[in-house]
């Protein structure tokens, strides 16, 4: 299946290199790299993509503003060194999101998720793997890629994740984190007994938690759901750590 490209992003090296990659896999067509969003948005009304790689601060219109002015969207891509903007672009119900500098593998998986969902039909798309990168052995930290940079989070400051679709969010002490990652390739990472799965939406620090109802616990100020689904694993732990 021959997929259309519209690459839309103020910074020329920056279409350039999309363009590059969009010309190494076979099935992709370029349409059109403009660096102008209101010309952007013209070409989307008269001709949509099938893919649409945005570009999230431009000026005269954001990426984000553009998204929300647009009735019929393609599949849309977000491209941008600021992980900030990650919530946005579920709210908007982007495809993915990729960030600045932009690796061709990183791309290459994020067509061919594309790809896929396309032509066969899929569940939502998991994140990569080598999103997260945990140290080698039981060590008590990963990294994840925040921006440009990798950051380092501790194990015994995580309170509780929350899932966004293909991002979650990290709660510790001191900051909270947007990347792409999946729930379930956390709960692999993190040590068990130590953190729970207690809603399809969340992961809790058993260490963090003061109080537990029957469909809530509850962590400092914040008060998160816990689902019939994974009751009976929250019961287990809290069972087993009763005097």
């Amino acid at each position: 299946m021959n997929l259309t490209c519209l690459v839309v992003d103020d910074e020329p090296m920056a279409r350039r290199l999309l363009e590059q990659y969009i010309e190494r896999v076979p099935n992709l067509t370029l349409t059109a790299s403009l660096g102008n969003p209101l010309q952007a948005l013209e070409q989307l009304q008269e001709s949509p993509p099938d893919i649409l790689f945005l570009d999230v601060q431009m000026p005269e219109l954001t990426g984000t503003s553009l998204l929300k002015v647009l009735k019929k969207k393609p599949v849309v891509v977000l491209t941008t060194a600021y992980s900030e903007y990650a919530l946005e672009g579920y709210e908007l119900e982007v495809t993915d999101y990729l960030l600045k500098p932009i690796t061709f593998e990183r791309f290459l998986k994020c067509v061919e998720r594309i790809s896929h969902d396309l032509t066969e039909g899929s569940d939502p798309p998991t994140a990569p793997s080598n999103t997260l990168t945990p140290a080698p052995g039981a060590t008590p930290f990963f990294f994840v890629k925040d921006g440009t940079k990798s950051v380092r989070i501790n194990f015994d400051e995580i309170t509780h994740i929350e899932g966004l679709k293909d991002y979650v969010k990290i709660h510790t002490l001191s900051k909270r984190i947007t990347t792409l990652q999946s729930l379930k390739k956390l709960m692999e990472t993190l040590p068990a007994g130590d953190f729970v799965r207690v809603h399809h939406s969340y992961i809790v620090a058993m260490k963090w938690i003061e109080e537990v109802h029957r469909d809530e616990v509850v962590i400092g100020e914040t008060t998160i759901p816990v689902s019939d689904t994974y009751r009976r694993d929250l019961k287990a732990i809290i069972e087993d750590r009763q005097l």
